[in-house]
């Protein structure tokens, strides 16, 4: 994974897990499941470069409105108050 075995913010331990993210651009939002060590005491998260492409890519494709390889799940919608 990451040559890193605490974390830079507190030097906590940090663990191999699966987390959630989610990409926004360009008014969509996408969400994927993916590995990334976290840190067991404040939360921070480190990822692998290639993992941190992935996000860009993910994004600037949601910029473009290229959204045809994603999965449609849902509709999100502002409400004016």
């Amino acid at each position: 994974m990451i040559p890193i075995d605490k974390c830079v913010v507190c030097n906590g331990n940090l663990l191999e897990k699966k987390v959630i993210e989610i990409i926004r651009g360009g008014g969509n939002t996408a969400t994927l499941k993916i590995s990334a060590l976290v840190c067991d005491n404040c939360g921070e998260r480190y990822y692998h470069p290639d993992t941190i492409r992935k996000f860009e890519t993910i994004k600037a494709k949601l910029e473009k409105q290229e959204t045809q390889d994603l999965i449609l799940v849902g509709q999100s919608f502002d409400v004016a108050s």
